[in-house]
C-alpha cells in the first residue's frame, strides 16, 4: 500500500448564531460555515498499529493519544468497515491549534479520506460526511468545503452559493482558546437571555450570492465574540486595528481568539497584513482567499 496525502482546509464562520445549550450538552446552531485556502496535510501509510505525528504549526500542543481527532476518526471508520486501524498518520500543520479554524476536525476529515483510500474501502461522499458527523461538528464541512450553512450543532449542512472569490487576512493569537471554555463563558454572558431560535441572516445569504464582499463584510457575526473577548480582552486591540485599516469586516473567528478581516483585494489584504504584524496585538498573520473545496487526494 503506497502512502495517501489529503490536503483539507482551515475555515471561517461568516455568521455564527448560538442558540441555548441542549440536553446533550451541546448548543443548536446557524452558521455559514466559508473553507479558507489554510490547509493541513495528513498522510496515511500502513503501519502495525495505529500511531500519528505531528509537525508543523502548534504541533507540540497536539496531542498524539486517543483525544486527537484524527485518531477517533480513524478509529471510527475501522470500526465501520470491520478492520483493526492498522495504519500511522502524519499531520503537517499550517491551521492553528485551538484557533477558531476547525484546525483538529480538518485533521479528523483528511484522516478519513486518506484511510479511505490506503485501505481501498472507497465510501461514497455521503457515506464519509455520516462518519464525519459523529466524529464532530465540524469535520463534516471540512470534507466538503466550499460555502455551507450548517444547523443542528452544525453537522446538518446546506451548500450555499457564492460567487466569486473573497480576501480575508488571519491574526493569530499567542495561545489558542478551547471551544468549551468560550461555550462556557457564553452561557455565563446570557443566563439571564432569553434566546430566539437561531438562524442566518438574508444579509448574509445575499452578499454571498452577489459576490458583494462589502456587503458581506456588513453581515459578518459570531455571537461566541463576546465570550472570547471576555476570556482575552487584549482581542479587541487587534479587531480595533483591523477597523483602523478599513477592513470590510472583522470578526473573532468562530470560538476565536483567531480574527478573522475581511479585505477589498489583495493590495488591501497586504496592507492589513502588515499593519496588523506592526501592531504587536497578535503572534503571526497570513492572509488567503475562500471559498476552497474540502479535502483531497493530493498524493497516493
Amino acid at each position: 500500500m503506497s502512502p495517501v496525502t489529503v490536503r483539507v482546509p482551515a475555515k471561517v464562520n461568516l455568521q455564527l448564531v448560538v442558540g441555548s445549550a441542549r440536553a446533550d450538552g451541546f448548543h443548536d446552531l446557524a452558521t455559514v460555515y466559508h473553507a479558507v485556502s489554510i490547509f493541513d496535510d495528513v498522510t496515511a501509510l500502513p503501519g502495525d498499529h495505529l500511531t500519528v505525528s505531528v509537525e508543523g504549526e502548534g504541533a507540540e500542543t497536539v496531542p498524539t493519544d486517543d483525544s486527537n481527532l484524527a485518531v477517533v476518526a480513524a478509529r471510527s471508520l475501522a470500526d465501520h468497515l470491520g478492520i483493526e486501524p492498522h495504519a500511522h498518520l502524519h499531520v503537517h500543520k499550517a491551521i492553528p491549534v485551538a484557533a477558531g479554524m476547525a484546525g483538529g476536525s480538518a485533521d479528523a476529515a483528511g484522516a478519513l479520506l486518506a484511510l479511505d483510500r490506503l485501505w481501498d474501502a472507497r465510501l461514497d461522499r455521503h457515506e464519509l460526511v455520516e462518519l464525519a458527523a459523529a466524529v464532530g461538528s465540524d469535520v463534516p464541512f471540512a470534507l466538503v468545503g466550499h460555502t455551507a450553512m450548517g444547523l443542528g450543532r452544525g453537522e446538518k449542512l446546506t451548500p450555499v452559493l457564492a460567487r466569486g472569490h473573497f480576501h480575508w487576512v488571519f491574526a493569530f493569537a499567542e495561545t489558542g482558546l478551547p471551544t468549551p471554555e468560550v461555550y462556557t463563558e457564553l452561557d455565563r454572558l446570557r443566563a439571564a437571555s432569553v434566546l430566539p431560535e437561531p438562524r442566518v441572516s438574508d444579509a448574509l445569504m445575499s452578499a454571498l450570492r452577489a459576490g458583494n464582499a462589502v456587503a458581506l463584510g456588513a453581515a459578518l457575526g459570531n455571537d461566541m465574540q463576546r465570550a472570547a473577548v471576555s476570556l482575552r480582552p487584549g482581542l479587541a486591540m487587534t479587531l480595533d486595528v483591523g477597523d483602523e485599516y478599513g477592513a470590510l469586516g472583522a470578526l473573532v473567528s468562530g470560538s476565536g481568539p483567531t480574527c478573522a478581516f475581511l479585505a477589498r483585494d489583495d493590495e488591501h489584504a497586504l496592507d492589513l497584513a502588515v499593519a496588523l504584524t506592526a501592531s504587536g496585538t497578535c503572534r503571526t498573520v497570513t492572509s488567503a482567499v475562500g471559498p476552497v473545496g474540502g479535502a483531497r487526494v493530493v498524493d497516493a
